[in-house]
């Protein structure tokens, strides 16, 4: 059998800035759920063969009700989070474990439940750069930018968003010696940046690939989303 990609969708986030009562990722959006999105647009990429959904504790049901009624005759496997981004991507990556260690997997998508409107050509841009550089991110330029003192800002920045893609077995590495080490980062890409010399590529990507943040994101998204 030949290699194949997984995406991890990280659902372990809470619902305090959007001002909801339970996880943003379980806010109706559309016809189905945020985390629906994420997750079937995953399960649409050709190459994808396995999908993990990492879960808040004590959400694994709320969850798995949420997405069954959308997966069809997919599967998904729900993985117990942590308390933080970080630990919720650990406890992913080790239950890739054997599957990366055996070649089976040879690259990792991280994605946002948050993030409902990243494309199924998201995806598969960023494999497919991953697989060629070790490491690659969807990145928006940003414009207008001024500095304190009203000079124009430096050009080149931008806004890195998921779903952020890598090697499995350099993913792997970098996690384990993030947690040899305690080191707790703020998304994927830091992670193997300071443990491997991999070369982390730019993606294009656009703005329409919000995170669920505050409430107005769920209005923009459901626009967004019609306007398709």
């Amino acid at each position: 059998m030949s290699a194949a990609a997984a995406v991890v969708v990280l659902g372990a986030g809470s619902g305090s800035r959007v001002g909801a009562e339970v996880n943003k990722v379980l806010l109706p959006l559309g016809d189905r759920p945020v985390l629906a999105h994420s997750v079937t647009t995953a399960l649409a990429v050709p190459d994808v063969r396995r999908v993990l959904v990492v879960v808040a504790p004590g959400e694994a049901d709320a969850v798995a009700a949420a997405l069954s009624p959308h997966l069809g005759d997919d599967e998904v496997r729900l993985v117990e989070g942590g308390a933080t981004r970080h630990a919720s991507e650990w406890a992913a990556v080790r239950a890739l474990h054997d599957e990366i260690e055996s070649g089976e997997i040879d690259a990792v998508a991280i994605h946002d439940g948050a993030r409902p409107l990243a494309g199924v050509a998201l995806f598969e841009a960023t494999l497919s750069a991953a697989r060629e550089h070790g490491g690659a991110i969807p990145v928006v330029p940003v414009t207008g930018l001024v500095a304190l003192d009203g000079s124009a800002a430096p050009s080149g920045l931008g806004v890195v968003q998921t779903p952020q893609a890598f090697r499995g077995p350099e993913l792997l590495a970098a996690h384990t010696a993030a947690a040899v080490e305690g080191y707790d980062a703020t998304d994927t890409a830091a992670v193997l940046e300071r443990y491997t010399d991999v070369e982390t590529a730019a993606v294009d990507s656009t703005s329409h690939n919000l995170k669920v943040t505050f409430a107005e994101d769920v209005v923009i998204a459901a626009a967004l989303l019609a306007s398709r």
